[in-house]
């Protein structure tokens, strides 16, 4: 089995605007190992968040190679990816992406449902650590922005995914509780082997990663 859990070789993405071509990505290769954890930092609009659409499969790059698992993707379709997705990865979007007609409980379970599993002990662990306990019959359009980061990372660690992709998981929070966050979110990965690649312009929260990339004008340094 392959020794890492992502692979990248030099992939490049741009953007057509008119008759002009944008290159937001330029040849980029790199790779996470099991367990690792690294932080992505760079100014805004560099391409981060491209990067991260690009490794969960929401858009393709314009060339290059990405392998997940030891496994090439250049063939994978849909039912591939979104297999994919369900099973062994986790996702923390800027904007939460919660199911709003659901409640707390129900947005956590979500990709446990999808994996043909039920709410369980782990299920139990995080909720405590994330301070969610008493919230879980509440419907999540009534929370704190706060609240819905939380709720987003429990739900995207609730089904032990070997990735974690986050983005800016803290951006809504104070200084201590973010550095309180980060905290959990890197115990309770470590405790199931979870790689994280973080996106963040804290380099308060960058310093919990065990690694540090840095990507401007396209280009991916270390």
């Amino acid at each position: 089995m392959s020794r890492h859990v992502l692979t990248l070789e030099q992939i490049s993405k741009g953007f057509t605007d008119g008759d002009k071509f944008h290159l937001v990505l330029d040849n980029l290769s790199l790779s996470l190992k099991f367990a690792e954890t690294v932080a992505l930092t760079g100014p805004s609009g560099c391409g981060k968040s491209t990067l991260l659409n690009i490794i969960a499969g929401f858009t393709p790059p314009t060339s290059g190679r990405l392998s997940l698992l030891g496994e090439s993707t250049d063939d994978w379709n849909d039912a591939h990816w979104s297999r994919f997705r369900h099973q062994q990865l986790g996702v923390v979007f800027q904007q939460f992406n919660l199911l709003t007609p659901l409640n707390v409980a129900d947005n956590i379970c979500f990709p446990l449902a999808l994996n043909g599993q039920r709410w369980n002990a782990w299920c139990d662990h995080l909720t405590d650590a994330l301070g969610l306990r008493p919230l879980l019959k509440r419907a999540v359009e009534t929370l704190s922005g706060g609240q819905q980061q939380r709720v987003a990372i429990a739900r995207a660690l609730a089904h032990k995914p070997a990735l974690l992709l986050a983005d800016e998981p803290t951006g809504n929070l104070d200084q201590v509780t973010s550095l309180e966050v980060m905290g959990l979110i890197c115990e309770l990965a470590q405790e199931q082997n979870t790689s994280i690649l973080m996106v963040t312009h804290s380099s308060e929260c960058a310093e919990f990663m065990q690694r540090r990339w840095h990507l401007d004008k396209g280009l991916l340094h270390e």
